[in-house]
């Protein structure tokens, strides 16, 4: 089974000890920092603006992958190359021309990344997966932290894999939502690359052992 990506979410970090999480993370064997940006209109939250990645950026020695839970995320995809992104995702569900979003963030120099939420079908995504570097499966509905894991995504999981490599397409399948050490492994033999973690790693008693265990390294 290949190791998986591991990119913890620092919507789950000590907000009031934000570089130390970051470093915790530098030195851990994660691969991404992974920063939800919400604007409580797409999702019911808001969580943290451009000043809060800036200050992340200074300190991160790894990509920050970056999830925008906002609508009408295209007049904000040259800010976020700006100020630092290297992958950033836009849902599906929020974006009437996705292809041309996708156009505009791989042309602003970033990695290009579509989420989408727990009820709708991967199906969706056919047309534009030859143009998309990583989709992010949604296995809560966004929002908040520390939601129950929905079973359904296992299913989506296989059923996009074999989306992939019928197009012999290089697209990354990024789970987040609920992850534990529990479903890692299944979610990981279904196909997914790149997990992200919130709860799971910054609420437990060791997060960079955590980090650790979620990659599969015993």
């Amino acid at each position: 089974m290949h190791r998986p990506l591991i990119a913890p979410s620092l919507l789950a970090a000590d907000f009031g000890n934000l570089q130390r999480d970051v470093e915790m993370v530098n030195h851990s064997v994660a691969d991404w920092h992974h920063i939800d940006v919400m604007d409580g209109l797409f999702v019911p939250n808001i969580s943290y603006g451009m000043p809060v990645i800036k200050a992340i950026k200074k300190h991160a020695t790894k990509p920050l992958d970056v999830h925008l839970m906002i609508v009408d995320p295209d007049r904000y995809i040259q800010t976020f190359a700006d100020i630092g992104a290297d992958v950033l995702s836009v849902h599906y569900e929020a974006c009437t021309h996705l292809h041309r979003s996708l156009q505009a963030i791989h042309a602003a120099g970033m990695k290009a990344g579509v989420a989408i939420n727990p009820h709708t079908p991967v199906s969706f995504l056919a047309d534009t997966l030859e143009n998309i570097d990583l989709v992010c499966v949604m296995s809560v509905n966004p929002g908040f932290g520390g939601q129950r894991f929905i079973q359904n995504t296992y299913r989506k999981i296989t059923e996009l894999k074999s989306m992939i490599e019928e197009r012999k397409c290089s697209t990354l399948i990024e789970v987040d939502g609920g992850v534990t050490l529990e479903n890692a492994p299944k979610l990981v033999s279904a196909g997914a690359d790149v997990l992200v973690a919130g709860s799971s790693v910054f609420g437990a008693d060791n997060p960079t052992d955590a980090i650790r265990l979620l990659a599969g390294n015993q």
